[in-house]
């Protein structure tokens, strides 16, 4: 490659080979193609990968260099990650925490400031208090939100905006249906997102969000739509190892190093022997958070003793 100069950028959209970008410090946008060699395995283009283009006079501009990343995650395909808001719903339909707890484990090992917000809150103010609890215990911000009437709405973009400053990269991610897309627009009218219905059948969403895409914000920050999800294959795709687990479930921080035994593995010791069962015998950690650990410890083991 002759000597050219290089200018830095975000990658906001990537499709059908093409990427969108975002230089540093402008507002627009340049469709441009990436050199071969970052299609490739760890190599591969992300959303909100910060990167180095040319742009020749006359010619299509080229990514050229992708520069060292803070994370990168699996799903959402996304990297650079500062602020993560898991998003389910009250009901319509019903969360399932072991996928919720997989997401926000994978924030915790990645060091992505996690929160939790819970749509169609006028749906089922009861069933979304139940959910707010569990995660309130696990120390992240929780917030309670209705699209519909507007309730929660106000304080949800007040830290949404406090975690954009200085060019920051937030998602929103979570199952189909609970109303990501609603919730942006909301949040953010000039987005104007397309939205999807729910399918009365079987209660969740079409897919009306097919790409990462980020979106610029005012102060600076981008925030990111994603397409939905029903699991974290946590079988296939390497998230984190089974070491990284313990730390992964940030309420079980005070409890290290307190079981009877050293070798505890806080899956199937009762309350005498091991902490965590006692904290959840107490309330202080929800019964649902245990287990969803069990459950990513037992997929975790498996997959340690199939690699020695």
């Amino acid at each position: 490659m002759s000597e050219q100069t290089l200018s830095s950028a975000i990658v906001v959209k990537g499709l059908g080979g093409r990427f969108e970008i975002v230089p540093e410090g402008q507002d627009r946008r340049i469709v441009c193609r990436a050199r071969g060699n970052l299609h490739k395995n760890d190599a591969r283009l992300l959303v909100g990968d910060r990167v180095l283009f040319s742009e020749p006079s006359g010619s299509e501009a080229v990514i050229e260099e992708i520069l060292p990343r803070k994370n990168a995650l699996i799903r959402p395909p996304m990297a650079n990650l500062d602020a993560l808001y898991a998003v389910i719903a009250s009901a319509k339909p019903a969360p399932v925490l072991e996928t919720v707890d997989k997401l926000l484990a994978i924030a915790e090992h990645n060091g992505i400031r996690a929160a939790l917000v819970i749509t169609k809150q006028d749906f089922s103010p009861e069933a979304a208090e139940s959910y707010a609890e569990i995660y309130r215990r696990v120390g992240i911000p929780v917030f309670r939100i209705s699209s519909v009437t507007g309730e929660g709405i106000e304080e949800l973009a007040e830290d949404v905006g406090a975690q954009m400053k200085n060019g920051a990269v937030a998602a929103l991610t979570g199952a189909s249906g609970v109303g990501k897309s609603t919730l942006l627009n909301r949040l953010f009218p000039e987005l104007s997102l397309a939205t999807g219905e729910i399918s009365r059948k079987i209660e969740r969403g079409r897919h009306t969000t097919r790409h990462v895409e980020l979106f610029p914000l005012k102060n600076g920050g981008f925030l990111a739509d994603t397409p939905g999800f029903s699991l974290l294959d946590f079988v296939h795709f390497d998230f984190f190892e089974l070491d990284d687990l313990f730390d992964a479930f940030r309420e079980f921080a005070p409890y290290r190093g307190a079981c009877r035994y050293s070798d505890c593995t806080h899956t199937k010791e009762g309350a005498g022997e091991c902490a965590i069962a006692r904290a959840v015998s107490e309330g202080r950690i929800s019964e649902s958070r245990r287990e969803s650990y069990r459950a990513l410890y037992r997929i975790l083991k498996e997959k340690t003793k199939y690699r020695s």
